[in-house]
């Protein structure tokens, strides 16, 4: 049953996004000065992945460090690039590197965790609108980690393979409300389609005074049993295209911590 309402919900926002990017009523021509449009729009600090494409010829990086408090603090830095491609098509590739974290503490030793460099995943995100300025946007992100890459401690057994559609909804010429609706399954085969994860996020996003903003989530991950969080974060973007975040983060149900990151976003050109 909650498969079937998350399927028809993500169905449901596709569609109703894609209806409204289509609408005459809007002049992309005119939208495309917007804050909101010109303006970086990185794919962090939380779960919410945006909307915001690149054109042909631009390249993005994304930099950044999470830190999870409590006991089993760990910290993961990780890289995003993305580079505009032609067709309304964005490719990505995504490493992380997993920080030495503190020694598990056991009868005979102690133990250093595993760390090291995280597996690679590549992706691409395809435009579903009929304009990539338009007020309302909807996006399709598709990603696959793979296997033996990375550190021979980080290594996968079989490739991570996930899905999402990406929603926005422009208000104004400088806010924004978007939201996300995934899947996440480890392996190919129909068996494992069964343990995948569902995935879902509404966000907030908009400007505070002078060149600094904010942003705000909620989002839930899970299937049988689902982990519920947010994320605050505050941004300065001294130029059009470099912006530098912090944000916290809490998860209130399921696996339960709170994390703390920061990162800096660099888009060329402009």
């Amino acid at each position: 049953m909650r498969t079937t309402i998350l399927l028809t919900g993500a169905l449901f926002a596709a569609a109703t996004g894609r209806t409204l990017a289509q609408s005459p009523v809007t002049d992309p021509t005119y939208n495309e000065d917007a804050p909101f449009v010109r303006n970086i729009r990185p794919d962090r600090p939380g779960q919410t992945v945006t909307t915001s494409m690149l054109r042909p010829g631009q390249f993005q990086v994304e930099l950044g460090s999470q830190r999870q408090l409590g006991s089993g603090a760990r910290t993961l830095s990780s890289g995003l690039l993305r580079v505009g491609f032609f067709n309304h098509m964005e490719l990505r590739l995504t490493q992380g590197y997993q920080h030495l974290g503190p020694r598990v503490l056991g009868s005979d030793a102690a133990a250093p965790a595993p760390a090291g460099l995280a597996p690679l995943t590549v992706g691409a995100k395809w435009l579903a609108s009929t304009h990539q300025d338009a007020r309302s946007q909807v996006v399709f992100l598709t990603e696959l980690t793979l296997p033996k890459t990375g550190d021979q401690s980080m290594h996968l057994a079989k490739p991570v393979a996930s899905a999402r559609a990406l929603v926005s909804q422009q208000i104004g010429q400088r806010f924004g409300v978007e939201t996300n609706l995934g899947f996440t399954q480890s392996g190919f085969r129909a068996a494992d389609t069964k343990q995948g994860q569902f995935l879902y996020t509404l966000a907030l996003n908009g400007p505070l005074v002078g060149k600094f903003g904010f942003f705000t989530e909620a989002y839930g991950f899970g299937r049988q049993g689902f982990t519920h969080g947010g994320t605050l974060g505050l941004n300065w973007r001294p130029l059009p295209g470099l912006r530098v975040d912090v944000s916290a983060g809490q998860s209130l149900t399921g696996q339960r911590g709170t994390t703390i990151s920061g990162g800096v976003s660099v888009r060329l050109p402009h």
